[in-house]
């Protein structure tokens, strides 16, 4: 089954291992789980940011825990019932932690992310509705930026081993900038996304790929969270 060309890495795994079980994947099932998978992330983020003190040493364990989790999912779409469960709560308690050292910083910042997010949620949904052919005209530059922020990402963590921060990561209006054009970025992929979840809808994907087509919406989320919670940190320290 063909469902077309992917952006989001896990979406591409998962749907390009699609086998029909009998019943089909629905538009209506697709967002109840995630539902189920924000409302897992929003109880463990409460629960987080009120008991969980921040620690690094924990946040880079819990970090790691949640990639393998992702990976395992990412190679067996047909468990992401139980796995995006488990990387949902894992998610939750490390964005309750982070937002809360955020907080501290920033005092008042976490909510405006958390409504950008859903703004940012609801114009891309519009946008797609109106115009879902702008998926295609901006697939490919969509993935050539995916892998340029990956590999600038993967230098920046090098070099820093070494005492050197890139510009990118630092305070000012490159900083900022760069932000802001990743923050655009995750933005873009959320219309890729229901792109993927759509095809596969209308393509007959077997009825587990509704989790998994949830899963990968939920970690495009998550990541332009943070983002904006990256940009909107940067944006206060500019003004001090």
């Amino acid at each position: 089954m063909k469902i077309g060309r992917r952006t989001n890495p896990a979406m591409a795994k998962g749907f390009s291992e699609i086998v029909s079980d009998g019943t089909t994947m629905t538009i209506s099932g697709t967002i109840t789980k995630i539902v189920i998978f924000l409302a897992v992330l929003a109880v463990c983020f409460a629960y987080s940011w009120l008991n969980i003190p921040y620690s690094s040493g924990v946040m880079i364990g819990v970090s790691l825990v949640t990639f393998i989790v992702a990976l395992i999912t990412t190679f067996s779409p047909k468990i992401c019932q139980f796995t995006g469960i488990i990387y949902a709560g894992l998610e939750g308690l490390f964005l309750g932690s982070l937002s809360k050292l955020f907080d501290r910083m920033f005092p008042g910042i976490v909510l405006p992310a958390v409504l950008l997010t859903f703004v940012c949620v609801l114009v891309t949904l519009a946008i797609y509705g109106k115009k879902p052919g702008i998926v295609d005209r901006t697939r490919k530059g969509v993935m050539i930026a995916l892998i340029t922020i990956c590999i600038t990402s993967l230098i920046g963590v090098v070099l820093s081993f070494f005492g050197v921060i890139l510009p990118i990561y630092q305070n000012g209006p490159i900083g900022i900038i760069f932000s802001l054009a990743v923050v655009i970025l995750a933005t873009l992929c959320l219309m890729q996304d229901y792109d993927y979840i759509l095809r596969a809808a209308r393509s007959g994907a077997p009825k587990y790929m509704e989790w998994y087509g949830a899963f990968s919406l939920m970690v495009t989320l998550i990541w332009l969270y943070v983002e904006i919670l990256n940009l909107l940190a940067q944006i206060s320290n500019s003004r001090d």
